[in-house]
């Protein structure tokens, strides 16, 4: 099944939505030299709870992606997580279809609904209700062009609406609904609903393909006690 390039959408429908120029370029740069020069715990995909970094701090809470933000979630939305993805010719993947659907959390509580929990980097995570994830949406902020080449995001659009989903559903999905290749210029946005279907192939180059994955939520006290971790 071919995959088609991302248009104009609305993310109420679809899932996804891309923004260009969200960003611009010095503040791009300014970006890539402090990651490259911050001590992080990375892996080979990248770098998770980069949200310490002052710099992406500071990225998160500039008030043009506040502004997308607030778009979907109200005027309390507020970012919680950042993970740097940083695909290239030496560290290269695909990731296959799936969703989004495990949140960090303060404390570890017998909630209905949330587990089961795990520990990923001393934060306690847990596969959280799909009303929960509803009221996040993350923010991929895109600190290189991506192109068909250099393994971009592709997604299914609408799934975002069927709730949690087991892997046979998935991949009957992935069967049945023509993906669409999110590319964007470095500096512009895809805001992204956790619960949408998504993957992305391996770099077909050797260009590097490096993304913000900055995640925002309505509030960071959710029901049942449940309190977003930031980090």
């Amino acid at each position: 099944m071919d995959s088609l390039d991302a248009t104009p959408c609305d993310i109420r429908t679809a899932g996804y939505s891309v923004v260009p120029g969200v960003v611009s370029a010095s503040t791009v740069r300014e970006i890539l030299s402090a990651l490259a020069s911050c001590d992080l715990v990375r892996t080979r995909a990248g770098a998770r709870h980069v949200l310490g970094v002052f710099a992406v701090r500071e990225l998160a809470r500039d008030p043009s992606l506040l502004a997308v933000a607030r778009e979907h979630l109200g005027r309390s939305a507020i970012p919680f997580r950042a993970t740097l993805f940083n695909k290239s010719a030496d560290s290269n993947w695909l990731v296959p279809w799936h969703q989004d659907n495990a949140l960090p959390v303060r404390q570890r509580r017998a909630v209905p609904g949330w587990g089961p929990w795990t520990l990923k980097g001393g934060m306690h995570h847990a596969i959280a209700p799909a009303a929960a994830l509803t009221r996040v949406i993350a923010l991929r902020v895109h600190l290189d062009d991506s192109t068909h080449r250099n393994g971009p995001l592709r997604v299914l659009p609408g799934t975002h609406t069927r709730g949690l989903l087991r892997r046979e559903a998935i991949e009957e999905l992935s069967a049945t609904i023509s993906p669409v290749e999110c590319l964007v210029d470095a500096g512009g946005v895809i805001a992204m609903r956790p619960l949408v279907v998504h993957s992305s192939s391996k770099a077909r180059n050797g260009l590097p393909r490096r993304v913000l994955h900055i995640e925002y939520a309505d509030s960071l006290e959710l029901d049942g006690g449940i309190a977003l971790a930031v980090g």
